[in-house]
């Protein structure tokens, strides 16, 4: 049988690249393409055929919205599994992406066996008659992802994680917030320029509330409270900031980790996040935020 073709569409390289590498290492059978927006995507979807699109929401020039409506009118995209990947998590926006066709939904950041999951999902029996099949790699993608194959609902959902991340922000949960802040206080005398304000911080498989120390249009140096859960090098990284009622939605990775205190058990971590995002609209709201300090 033939390979199957994907195309990932994302205008940051970085997560390009951590989907490629997923499903190199997952599903030997599926080759696949990239395009850094919806119109260069558009464009490859014209030239050929392909059984599988996984696409940011947020991007320049044409979104993913817009692309998968596209998609939805012309014949040969009616049915193609088009998972949508983005940091939007909020209940309109997965219901929007749902009255417009999408097959799945997955917020950033994922870990390689949430992307997978999807994937197995949305290909099925197309996936397990691939030439690979047998692959260990892929054996061990569809062992992982057993209860997903086995649910025979439709309904698209957004991410457990999301929701949890989602009701914390409605509850209004300080928890370990204030403390958060006592300790950016407590270090702010002995570091320039003090606290720029607060941020959320979400990885794979947790979300920590931040205390801004440094923000460029490159990077961002946060305070955090070390949780159970902590991310490690190079883990992908959404950080939301909020100006004027409006949250940004920034991309990136885990640059740096240092402790805050000189000791062991210090129960505070800089952490320094690289961005990855060429989107102007999410450059311009973070010059409008760096401008207030």
């Amino acid at each position: 049988m033939a390979n199957i073709k994907a195309l990932v569409v994302d205008d940051a390289s970085f997560v390009r690249d951590l989907v490629k590498r997923t499903v190199r290492n997952s599903f030997p059978s599926i080759v696949m393409e990239e395009a850094s927006d919806g119109k260069k995507a558009q464009a490859l979807m014209e030239r050929g055929a392909f059984d599988l699109i996984l696409c940011d929401w947020e991007m320049p020039e044409m979104n993913g919205l817009e692309l998968l409506r596209w998609a939805r009118q012309h014949d040969s995209y009616v049915k193609t599994p088009f998972i949508m990947i983005t940091s939007r998590g909020d209940r309109d926006h997965v219901m929007e992406a749902v009255k417009e066709g999408v097959s799945g939904y997955l917020g950033k950041p994922f870990s390689p066996e949430q992307l997978s999951g999807r994937i197995i999902k949305a290909l099925g029996s197309k996936l397990k008659k691939s030439a690979h099949v047998q692959s260990a790699p892929l054996q061990d993608a569809f062992k992982n992802s057993a209860s997903l194959l086995t649910g025979a609902s439709t309904t698209v959902k957004a991410p457990a994680s999301d929701n949890s991340q989602t009701a914390s922000l409605l509850t209004g949960a300080t928890s370990g917030m204030e403390q958060v802040k006592k300790a950016a206080v407590k270090n702010a005398s002995s570091a320039k320029g003090g606290s720029k304000g607060v941020a959320e911080v979400r990885f794979s498989d947790s979300t920590v509330k931040c205390i801004i120390k440094a923000i460029s249009l490159t990077e961002i140096k946060v305070i955090a409270k070390r949780e159970e859960k902590f991310p490690g090098i190079l883990e992908s990284a959404v950080v939301d900031l909020e100006l004027e009622g409006e949250v940004a939605r920034l991309n990136g990775y885990v640059h740096q980790l240092q402790a805050v205190d000189k000791r062991m058990d210090t129960d505070f971590v800089s952490i320094i996040i690289r961005f990855v995002d060429e989107d102007p609209q999410k450059m311009e709201h973070l010059s409008k935020y760096m401008a207030r300090f």
